[in-house]
């Protein structure tokens, strides 16, 4: 199966690294979830990634605001009418040779924040929570990191993935699980991100403590999320949708949240980035053709369709 193919590599390597001793639980995990799988879809994302043409030879460029791939490819037509047989691609953008993907998401304006608060990645082991396609696996990949682990549920993200580092080959490797998945108490990661995650939890606390959970002694936890105005004592739970997003269940303020963080007992609870998520950020294109941050806000009015405020994302870093 295609799967066993993907996760070959990784369980050697993995083997090699802190996280061997979460092995062989790992492994039982994401057997039990792929034999359950059951997608409609997956026959056609895998025909996509099937049909994807052989490179001649290639260079990745880990210096342009894209995962970018250089060099030559078997059939460039074939690649790009594969690739969009994989939309809608959510996160990005990709340069594969001569295709340009423009992702909903201009993942590449959060890598920048994200970029200048990553502690060294050198011989380091990485936990990237509801990873989606992989795109900040990526991006960490040129920096010599021991794993690089994504977790992600959803089988498009997968392939795209896998479509990806076909040609990227960096060391990076995405895993079919959720968050719930994974076994308590793994404290083998030395950087773990939660980013977009935080807010669809119906239970934000037991989330954020399965996070330090899965952190090594003074690791580092690099969580995104929306926040609201407010002091302490401050978080808004919509009554129903959310920009048009039905699962959203808990918003708190800056402060409420990094006192949730200093309660739970992380140490040096910084804030590095604060940022108003815009149209330039988050934006249809011909790569996702369905409705995007513009249809759900009112930029005059500076709310979202519901009435609450427009989306404000904080970024915290702090340590187990």
């Amino acid at each position: 199966m295609i799967f066993d193919t993907q996760y070959q590599e990784l369980w050697e390597r993995m083997s090699y690294t802190k996280v061997a001793t979460q092995l062989p639980i790992l492994k039982a995990i994401t057997s039990q979830v792929i034999n359950q799988i059951n997608s409609g879809d997956m026959p056609k994302w895998l025909q996509a990634f099937d049909a994807l043409p052989e490179s001649i030879k290639t260079k990745p460029n880990w210096h342009t605001p894209a995962v970018t791939v250089e060099g030559l490819v078997s059939d460039g037509d074939i690649l790009e009418q594969s690739l969009k047989r994989m939309i809608p691609w959510r996160k990005g953008p990709f340069h594969l040779f001569d295709t340009y993907i423009d992702s909903e998401w201009r993942s590449d304006m959060k890598w920048h924040r994200l970029q200048s608060c990553l502690p060294d990645l050198k011989y380091k082991t990485v936990l990237d929570v509801g990873c989606g396609n992989g795109y900040y696996l990526m991006k960490m990949a040129s920096q010599q990191a021991d794993l690089l682990l994504g977790i992600e549920p959803g089988l498009l993200q997968n392939v795209q993935f896998w479509s990806v580092n076909k040609y990227l080959q960096c060391q990076a490797a995405v895993l079919q699980l959720k968050m719930e998945h994974l076994p308590q108490q793994m404290g083998c990661f030395d950087v773990v991100l939660s980013m977009g995650v935080l807010y669809h939890r119906k239970s934000p606390i037991e989330h954020i403590e399965h996070l330090m959970q899965c952190l090594a002694p003074d690791g580092t936890l690099i969580l995104e999320t929306i926040v609201v105005e407010g002091d302490e004592r401050t978080c808004l739970i919509p009554q129903g949708r959310y920009a048009q997003m039905r699962n959203v269940w808990f918003l708190p303020s800056v402060d409420m949240l990094c006192l949730w963080m200093s309660k739970l007992g992380f140490k040096e609870v910084e804030v590095v980035d604060f940022s108003v998520t815009t149209t330039e950020e988050q934006r249809r294109t011909d790569w996702m053709l369905f409705h995007s941050l513009s249809d759900f806000v009112d930029m005059e009015l500076c709310r979202t369709i519901e009435g609450y405020e427009l989306p404000c994302r904080l970024m915290i870093k702090c340590k187990r």
